[in-house]
């Protein structure tokens, strides 16, 4: 692991719900959210409720950006959410989990606890000098993000099978080639 248990995951939930605003709606309706809760394994206020879901996708791209700019504007994004949401980070444990950050109350709204985690998540990136590893899909038909947790920071695709298709695309042009 390189990075505490809680920073990884909060990292690969934000990348997540980055995606899920790329090409056909990730999040089309409240069944989805759950998954995607439950798929990310949140805890606390959840309230299955159309308000909930459009908060959570509004806060899409905001997360986004995070991608998308230099080290200056992350911080003063991440900055930004931890001030707007009064973010106050303390040690906490629950449901067998050891001890990791929460920075607002488990009966925050959910799109806030997603914000906030995710800030917590890349101000970590950011102290470690290792904002390097938030990255965008190397496929070329691919704009979806991810986070690079390889110790070698050797990850370039996405979880969408965007590798599977490069590697498809360089057999069949080494293929060709032999065959001309």
């Amino acid at each position: 692991m390189l990075f505490a248990h809680d920073t990884e995951c909060s990292l690969i939930a934000a990348a997540a719900l980055v995606n899920t605003a790329g090409g056909a709606e990730g999040l089309p309706d409240v069944t989805a959210l759950d998954q995607f809760y439950v798929a990310h394994a949140y805890t606390g206020r959840h309230e299955h409720t159309e308000a909930e879901l459009r908060s959570v996708r509004e806060l899409r791209p905001r997360l986004r950006r995070l991608w998308d700019v230099d080290v200056h504007e992350v911080v003063t994004i991440v900055n930004g959410l931890l001030r707007e949401h009064a973010a106050l980070p303390q040690l906490i444990t629950h449901d067998d989990e050891p001890y990791h950050f929460h920075a607002v109350p488990r009966d925050a709204p959910l799109a806030i606890r997603m914000a906030v985690e995710a800030a917590m998540a890349v101000a970590d990136l950011v102290r470690n000098g290792e904002l390097n590893r938030l990255r965008v899909c190397a496929h070329p038909d691919c704009d979806n993000v991810l986070v690079d947790l390889s110790r070698n920071r050797s990850r370039r695709f996405c979880e969408a099978g965007c590798g599977n298709r490069a590697a498809v695309t360089a057999y069949r042009a080494r293929k060709a080639a032999a065959q001309a």
